[in-house]
C-alpha cells in the first residue's frame, strides 16, 4: 500500500491515506509542527518535531508507531528543532535548530553523537542524499551548505580543514524554503527554493550554480521529477509551476525562461510538494488543507483529499501497510500495547560525556560512527531471536509487519557478525606472517 502522510502547523494531527484509493487509514493525534519536520524513520515509525509556541526556548520531537494514533515516546532537545530527516536505514535522526545548529542521534540509543554550528540564522530544510554520505541543509541566512558525514566524525579533517562543509552555496538572498536533490551521491544535481522567488540548481560534483530560475511567486515547496527532466514548484499564488531541466524549455514563456507551464490554479497557495513515481503522480498540499493528486502526464487532478484543518505544510509518500483501529480484534488490541517496547528511547538533550562513551563501550567521539549503529552488537542477535518468537506466539495481523522488520534486521545482524569475523580472521593471519617474517629475518 502507498500511502500520502501529510501534517500541518496548527494542532490538527498527522492524516494518513491511501493513495491509490483516498481511504483514510489513521490519524495521528496531538501535532503541530514545523515545515520539513515530518519524517518517516527506516518505514518503521514516524518522528516530528512541534513548535507550538513560536516564542518558546524549547521544542519537543514526538515519535508514532503505525498502529497507534496517540504519541508513544517524547523527546525535548536542548532548542526548538524545525527540520528533520533520517537516512535510509532509519539508524541516524538529523535536527536543525533555531540557533542554526544541527543535531545527530543515534536512533537505536537515542545519543546524541554530534553536534555542530551549521548556520548562522534557523536550519530550515535537511536531506540526506541518495547513498546517505551527504546532508544538505538550507537555512533562514540563505545559504545552502553541503555536510559529508565521514568528515564530520573525522577529528584530523576538522584540525586540518578551515570549515567543516563540502560546500557552502549562498546565492539565495533570503530564506531557502525547500532543497531537494536527484541521483547519484556526489554527482547529484541539488535544487534550492527561496522566498527570493528563484529556484537555484545546484552541481555537486563541481560546486558551482548550474541554472538559476525566476518566479513569478514565491516558491515555497518543490519536487523532482525521477528522470530529472523537470521539476515542479508550488508558488503562494496557487500555482504549480514546471520548470525545465534536461527538457527543452522555449525562448518565449508566458512565465520566464526555463518555465514550461503551470498545472493549474489553486485556491490558496501550494505549501507542500510530493512525487510518486509509481504513476508518475503529484501530490501537493495548500494552506487550505487539500491534498490534491495530479496525473502529471495529463496534468489533471484525480483525487482530492481533505485534511482536518491548517495547512499542509509536510507530505510524505510511504509504502506501508496499516490496519485501522476499527478492524483490530481484542487479542490484536493487547498486542498492540506491546509494540511500545519495539520503539527506540527518546533522543537525548546533551551528548554524553567522554568518560560515560568509554563506561558503555560504544564510540561517540568524532572518530567514527558507534559500532551499534552499524548493525552489529554483540547480543543483538538474541534479542531479535526472542522478539521474533514473542511476535510469533502473538500472531495477530498487526505484529506482521514488525516481524518482518525484525527479520531484516538479524539478517543485515548476521551479515555484520561475518563480516567481522573475517576481519578477525584476515588480521589474525597477517600478524601471524608479520611475526614468521620477524624470525626469519634473526635467522
Amino acid at each position: 500500500m502507498v500511502l500520502v502522510v501529510a501534517s500541518s502547523s496548527v494542532d490538527s494531527g498527522i492524516g494518513c491515506w491511501d493513495l491509490h484509493t483516498g481511504a483514510e487509514q489513521l490519524r495521528y493525534k496531538s501535532c503541530a509542527s514545523p515545515a520539513h519536520g515530518l519524517v518517516c524513520v527506516g518505514e518503521r515509525f514516524l518522528a516530528c518535531s512541534q513548535l507550538r509556541d513560536p516564542a518558546a526556548t524549547s521544542g519537543s520531537v514526538l515519535y508514532w508507531s503505525w498502529f497507534k494514533p496517540q504519541v508513544e515516546v517524547k523527546s525535548f532537545p536542548a532548542e526548538p528543532i524545525m527540520a528533520l530527516a533520517s537516512n535510509n536505514e532509519g539508524t541516524y535522526i538529523v535536527g536543525g535548530g533555531f540557533s542554526g545548529d544541527i543535531y545527530l542521534w543515534e536512533v537505536l540509543s537515542g545519543r546524541l553523537l554530534m553536534k555542530w554550528h551549521a548556520h548562522y540564522r534557523a536550519v530550515t530544510c535537511l536531506v540526506f542524499s541518495e547513498d546517505d554520505s551527504l546532508l544538505i541543509s538550507g537555512s533562514e541566512d540563505g545559504c545552502v551548505r553541503v555536510w559529508s558525514l565521514l568528515k564530520v566524525f573525522d577529528d584530523g579533517w576538522q584540525r586540518e580543514s578551515k570549515h567543516l562543509y563540502e560546500h557552502s552555496f549562498t546565492g539565495h538572498n533570503l530564506p531557502v524554503t525547500d532543497i531537494v536533490i536527484g541521483y547519484g551521491g556526489s554527482n547529484a544535481i541539488i535544487i534550492s527554493s527561496s522566498v527570493d522567488r528563484t529556484c537555484k540548481v545546484w552541481s555537486l560534483s563541481k560546486g558551482k550554480l548550474l541554472r538559476n530560475i525566476i518566479f513569478p511567486s514565491i516558491i515555497d515547496a518543490i519536487a523532482l521529477d525521477p528522470g530529472e527532466h523537470v521539476f515542479y514548484g508550488g508558488g503562494r499564488d496557487g500555482k504549480i509551476y514546471t520548470a525545465a531541466l534536461n527538457a527543452k524549455s522555449p525562448s518565449s514563456s508566458d512565465y520566464g525562461l526555463h518555465i514550461l507551464g503551470s498545472l493549474s490554479n489553486q485556491s490558496k497557495s501550494v505549501t507542500s510538494l510530493a512525487y510518486c513515481s509509481s504513476g508518475n503522480l503529484l501530490i501537493s498540499g495548500s494552506e487550505d488543507g487539500a491534498i490534491k493528486v495530479w496525473d502529471t502526464r495529463t496534468n489533471n487532478i484525480i483525487r482530492v483529499l481533505k485534511h482536518s484543518k491548517g495547512p499542509v505544510n509536510n507530505l510524505l509518500i510511504v509504502r506501508q501497510q496499516l490496519l485501522p483501529t476499527s478492524q483490530l480484534n481484542p487479542t490484536s488490541q493487547g498486542s498492540l500495547r506491546k509494540h511500545r517496547s519495539l520503539l527506540p528511547p527518546a533522543l537525548a538533550k546533551f551528548g554524553n560525556s567522554k568518560d560515560d562513551d568509554e563506561d558503555t563501550g560504544v564510540i561517540i567521539g568524532r572518530s567514527g560512527p558507534p559500532m551499534e549503529s552499524m548493525g552489529f552488537s554483540p547480543i543483538s542477535s538474541h534479542v531479535m531471536d526472542n522478539q521474533i518468537t514473542e511476535l510469533q506466539q502473538q500472531g495477530s495481523a498487526a505484529t506482521g509487519m514488525e516481524l518482518e522488520r525484525l527479520k531484516r534486521d538479524y539478517g543485515k545482524s548476521m551479515q555484520m557478525q561475518q563480516q567481522w569475523r573475517k576481519l578477525y580472521d584476515n588480521l589474525h593471519q597477517y600478524c601471524v606472517n608479520e611475526l614468521l617474517d620477524g624470525d626469519q629475518t634473526k635467522i
